[in-house]
């Protein structure tokens, strides 16, 4: 049993396997790596604590030198809004003093179409490029009107909201329409001022405000990245910079709106913030600013990229990460410089030593040094030369001893052979049949390499079987049947307590299992049994059939193979007998002799054929047949 441990040892040094895979994995450092690791940290950590330094001193300016400039954008926008509502309050407030000075107090119907009133209207819209339209109406909501525009259903219904509040007393300003189409549309929206003699209520002045100036100056500011928009109270949009924003659109799915309305008449102060916008799966980080408008409760409000807003914290940040990464690798030259003339020999020495592992043991150092390294290099031929001698010595020990231990299993193999003079030859057939087999169905080496040796002692159990029942004559009684059953587990029982020939034991114990359950010595089905046991049952079927025994004359092998293939599926394994009749064909399997030859039916599918054609039975005569090898002995 010497020789199976020893035939791989060597077999594995012969290949060349890669051994030195198994070395890796407790490998030293390279000395390179520890030089450059060294060298690398000693510049690279300096390098990231002053990155960092330069960033936290520097970081936290720059943010808030950015959040004041949006608030010094809004804030300004919005004192232009403020000062332009109180302009427009004071014009309205100068015109409603001149109509009751004109009228006397009275604007009933008798006055409301005087020319006086229409000139003082006509030159009130005149008088600024932002007043696209206004009228005068009485407290019969009849009046005159001037202007460059004509409401439309919308802008009517704005008018009439205005009317409303200065019957109430109350000054109105109105949410941010669009009139006209195409190039002619203008944002507008409404203001309204009431006309009163003391306590009684004359009339209304409404005016419809053109936000072109306020457009105008968002899209002075909408330079270096910012986006500038109005919105209402509501959230609603008034003004935008760009196209893409629509007058009226609710904007209240962002953060920095949604603070705005949530504050109400509490957000008076302006504030910053940095939010998320996005849809789907693109989101983008935003810095964002509003300042309230008290007087029209709107809110200016400006937002930008985050990455743009940091751009003064990000450039930083690159170029101290810039600077870190010249670093590193300016020590990377020098270190490779500096440790290459260290490591040199040593990466010749382990090169060698990584051939040597895989088995070139031709591998020799050719390295010249004045230091130990040279003596090192010296010391590796000489043991190279000595491992190569006795590897030599070591394949040829262990070919021997395979040849040995092969010889002992065929010795063994033919012991038993020769215990029943019936089945001569039996074990070494079946190995062939067998290797034959397993070749056709593309098994591995490590099972091929089994399979041989299972086969070749699939029945070494016989020789715990007593003579009177392994040379009987004749075929064998129920009982002595039974008996000859054990011969499987016999030799498994025989074989196991050597460790080396664990794997082979299932083919010795297992090959007389049937794949319906009907086999023995366990009674195992289908895929319960093992390929290797599959495989020698098929050999073993049809060495059974096509030798003669004192139970049945041998069958020519059309008969046999027409009777294992009757068995597929249900004794024998379906593949194995395929690969039979493959190898069959190609006359890779010759009979030598047979006594007689039997008719049988033909099979169902062509089945290879030698060139004399045997003679045809009925099925009877066959199911009899296939019915008889249940109860082989072999």
């Amino acid at each position: 049993m010497k020789a199976a441990t020893t035939a791989p040892a060597a077999s594995a040094i012969s290949e060349g396997r890669d051994l030195s895979s198994r070395a890796s994995n407790h490998a030293r450092i390279p000395i390179l790596y520890v030089i450059l690791s060294v060298l690398l940290v000693i510049s690279i950590v300096p390098m990231y604590f002053y990155s960092a330094y330069v960033e936290a001193i520097n970081s936290g300016p720059l943010k808030t030198n950015e959040m004041m400039l949006q608030n010094t954008v809004t804030r300004s926008l919005a004192d232009d809004l403020a000062q332009h509502q109180r302009s427009l309050h004071m014009m309205l407030d100068n015109l409603s003093s001149a109509i009751k000075v004109a009228t006397g107090g009275d604007i009933g119907e008798s006055n409301i179409h005087s020319p006086e009133l229409r000139a003082l209207l006509e030159n009130f819209v005149s008088s600024s490029d932002e007043i696209a339209y206004a009228t005068l109406l009485n407290s019969d909501a009849k009046g005159i009107f001037a202007g460059s525009i004509a409401p439309d259903a919308f802008l009517n219904r704005e008018l009439e909201r205005a009317y409303s509040a200065a019957r109430d007393g109350r000054e109105y300003n109105g949410q941010a329409l669009v009139v006209g189409e195409g190039k002619s549309a203008r944002t507008v929206f409404v203001v309204s001022y009431p006309v009163k003699y003391g306590q009684r209520f004359l009339g209304m002045i409404a005016t419809v405000v053109d936000l072109q100036f306020l457009i105008r100056r968002l899209q002075e500011v909408a330079g270096g990245g910012l986006t500038p928009y109005v919105v209402d109270s509501q959230g609603r949009l008034v003004a935008a910079a760009t196209p893409g924003f629509a007058t009226g659109q609710d904007m209240k799915k962002l953060d920095i709106v949604r603070a705005f309305v949530d504050g109400g008449n509490k957000a008076q102060l302006a504030e910053t913030r940095e939010f998320t916008v996005g849809a789907g799966s693109e989101h983008v980080e935003m810095l964002g600013t509003y300042s309230p408008v008290m007087s029209l409760n709107w809110a200016v409000i400006v937002q930008k990229p985050r990455d743009e807003a940091y751009r003064g914290v990000i450039e930083m940040q690159r170029t101290a990460r810039l600077l870190a990464l010249l670093a590193v690798l300016l020590s990377i030259g020098v270190s490779i410089f500096a440790a290459r003339r260290i490591t040199n020999p040593l990466q010749v020495l382990t090169q060698s030593s990584r051939a040597l592992a895989r088995g070139d043991f031709s591998q020799r150092v050719n390295l010249w040094s004045r230091t130990e390294i040279g003596e090192l290099a010296h010391t590796f031929n000489t043991m190279s030369d000595e491992l190569e001698r006795f590897v030599e010595d070591l394949k040829r020990a262990a070919e021997e001893n395979r040849e040995l231990f092969m010889g002992s299993i065929q010795m063994l193999a033919g012991a038993v052979d020769e215990k029943d003079p019936y089945t001569r030859g039996h074990s070494d057939r079946v190995t062939r049949y067998s290797m034959l087999i397993a070749k056709e169905m593309k098994q591995d080496a490590t099972f091929m390499e089994t399979l041989q040796i299972s086969a070749q002692l699939h029945d070494v159990g016989k020789i715990g079987i007593e003579d009177h029942i392994l040379k009987k004559p004749g075929a064998l009684t129920a009982e002595e049947f039974e008996v000859m059953k054990t011969h499987t587990t016999k030799g498994a029982n025989i074989l196991r307590p050597v460790t080396q020939l664990a794997e082979m034991l299932p083919g010795i114990e297992l090959h007389h299992e049937a794949l319906d359950g009907r086999g023995y010595p366990y009674g195992l089905q289908g895929d319960q049994i093992p390929l290797l046991a599959r495989v020698i049952a098929v050999g073993d079927t049809f060495d059974a059939l096509t030798t003669n025994r004192p139970y049945q004359t041998a069958h020519t092998p059309e008969q046999a193979l027409q009777i294992i293939k009757n068995l597929a599926g249900k004794r024998l394994d379906p593949a194995a007998v395929e690969a039979l009749l493959a190898v069959c064909a190609r006359g890779e399997i010759k009979i030598q002799r047979f006594t007689i030859k039997r008719p049988i039916a033909p099979p169902p599918t062509a089945v290879p054929v030698a060139p004399e054609v045997a003679p045809t039975v009925t099925p009877a005569a066959l199911a009899a047949d296939t019915a008889a090898l249940e109860r082989t002995r072999v």
